[in-house]
């Protein structure tokens, strides 16, 4: 068998190709390219699709998008925000854009989220500033114990901003991801289950206040040309990439459900070797990445692409021990620390088929002599 990536985009370019062909004929023939009316059919799209009654805001990036959704709940320069330390840097670096400060809480060990335990005790301790926020991450396509940590920050009186942008579509207890916060982050990056052919993003929210600041913001303060009524930047998206996101929308459901699908799959072929945990099939988790965990990580890593197989390691440090982070650190995480260590992605994306997968677990089972 061909060497077995650990995301792929050709098959599902080659399958849409004529969809997103006909969209980018679309916008040339408009001579319309930023923030325009694609971009509004994209959030009315995107808002109806996801449910729960959110608003949607398209931006430049997923990284814009957690910035603007920061703004727009009233953090600002001197605050904190507390987040996880598990994590792209994106996360920490939109709170430093922002011009506050992370203070990171450790994780669940199962879900790899913000533990809802550590953030009440982080919610007792002393605060270097104002606390501003709290901002769980879905990590993984996976939504956060968003009950609980909503309770929690309603109770200290702090707004939730949700990481989402591993989580399109994805659902807890019938609620989407996007829907339990202020507002939420979403990316779309290429490799996310909707991806652009660029960068994009998206903030969604349900307040029309909120609302409001968040298109204020995105195009430098300004609601009338020329005046300016707060600093804001340029966090438009391009028209082009917000037709393709049209193109591909429809498709996400589908998307999702394989994604699914294909970890049920790994879970069946799987069963069974003990020296590996496997991440739980709970409802809605949208399997952005399928991720296993192992102390013989790396050994195991290096044997699966010895056979061809690819496999990824989001993230190998946490964000406490990222150089440009650690005088944000307030002591170990000790759950981020060794789930940097331990974890290990597997080949996901909607189009990997089963006979891949039986290659995928071969090359597991056989690593551990269950061949």
């Amino acid at each position: 068998m061909a060497a077995i990536p650990a995301f792929s985009l050709q098959k599902q370019s080659q399958r849409i190709a004529p969809e997103v062909e006909a969209a980018v004929a679309r916008v040339l023939a408009s001579g319309r390219y930023a923030q325009g009316p694609e971009c509004e059919a994209f959030e009315s799209e995107i808002a109806a699709a996801l449910g729960g009654g959110l608003r949607a805001l398209t931006c430049s990036s997923g990284t814009d998008a957690l910035h603007l959704a920061l703004r727009a709940v009233g953090v600002g320069a001197g605050d904190v925000v507390l987040t996880s330390p598990f994590t792209f840097f994106a996360t920490a670096g939109a709170i430093l854009l922002a011009g506050a400060r992370p203070a990171f809480v450790d994780i669940d060990p199962e879900s790899f989220n913000l533990s809802p335990a550590a953030l009440e005790a982080a919610l007792r301790r002393p605060c270097p500033g104002r606390l501003a926020a709290v901002m769980p991450v879905h990590l993984y396509g996976r939504v956060a114990e968003m009950a609980d940590i909503a309770k929690l920050a309603g109770a200290a009186g702090v707004p939730v901003v949700e990481d989402a942008a591993q989580a399109i579509g994805a659902r807890a207890a019938g609620r989407p991801a996007g829907a339990w916060g202020a507002a939420a982050a979403f990316s779309f990056y290429p490799t996310k289950n909707l991806g652009a052919m660029g960068e994009g993003g998206l903030v969604t929210c349900r307040d029309e206040a909120i609302q409001d600041r968040l298109r204020l913001l995105r195009v430098h303060g300004s609601r009338r040309r020329y005046e300016h009524e707060t600093f804001g930047w340029n966090a438009r998206m391009h028209e082009l990439q917000a037709a393709i996101l049209r193109a591909k929308l429809p498709h996400l459901e589908e998307w999702n459900l394989r994604r699914r699908a294909i970890a049920a799959g790994y879970a069946q072929r799987l069963a069974g070797v003990s020296e590996i945990a496997l991440p739980a099939l709970v409802p809605g988790h949208v399997f952005h990445q399928y991720v296993i965990r192992t102390p013989k990580r790396d050994e195991l890593r290096q044997f699966l692409q010895q056979r061809g197989v690819g496999a990824e390691v989001y993230y190998p440090a946490p964000l406490h021990l990222q150089p440009a982070l650690r005088q944000f650190a307030d002591g170990p995480l000790p759950e981020a620390e060794r789930a940097a260590r331990e974890v290990l992605a597997l080949p996901m994306f909607p189009e990997l088929a089963d006979a891949e997968l039986d290659c995928v677990a071969e090359g597991i089972r056989a690593f551990w002599g269950r061949a």
